[in-house]
């Protein structure tokens, strides 16, 4: 599906634009937006690379993973970054993840987010599962998760590999029908 365009309360969920990429370091070079992601704050550089990859993919048939900016609707600014990725192994089921530039913190724009996510991968896409996982200490992560409807299923041991050790994962997931019963 190209290309994806999601609106809510006061977000919108499309694609990435090449001139995104500093919004996007804004994020992915954070040291405080990384600290509960998976990865290492990254160069400029490589963000480039990140959203040209995230651009080039979203042409792809079929399309596999849906890597998506964040924008605010009344500034039109860059506010975080989604994804829902398929995965083959699980048919109907996808990972999803989400990071907002610090300076977005606390307005409750990660529920809207992770609520447009679930909308497209649910609505759109057809599928039954969504899950995601976050760092156990990640309290806001957690608190927006479950806000949007996810249920905490469990802790992967030693899931990540981060600032040279091994880091804990907390599974939360929502279902179909979880979804559509929160809608109604």
């Amino acid at each position: 599906m190209y290309p994806v365009h999601r609106l809510s309360q006061r977000l919108e969920l499309r694609e990435l634009q090449a001139d995104d990429a500093d919004a996007v370091f804004a994020i992915y070079g954070s040291d405080a937006a990384t600290e509960h992601l998976s990865c290492e704050p990254r160069t400029l550089d490589e963000v480039r690379q990140i959203v040209t990859r995230s651009i080039e993919t979203a042409k792809a048939t079929p399309r596999s993973e849906y890597a998506l900016a964040v924008v605010e609707g009344s500034t039109g600014a860059l506010v975080g970054f989604g994804r829902l990725a398929l995965d083959p192994h699980q048919p109907g089921g996808a990972t999803m993840g989400f990071a907002l530039r610090p300076v977005s913190w606390g307005h409750g724009y990660g529920v809207e987010t992770v609520r447009l996510l679930f909308a497209l991968g649910f609505e759109e896409l057809g599928l039954h599962r969504i899950w995601g996982a976050r760092s156990p200490v990640n309290e806001a992560s957690a608190k927006a998760m479950a806000r949007a409807g996810m249920v905490e299923e469990g802790r992967i041991r030693e899931h990540v590999r981060k600032g040279g050790a091994w880091r804990d994962s907390i599974v939360h997931a929502i279902l179909d029908r979880e979804w559509t019963a929160q809608r109604t």
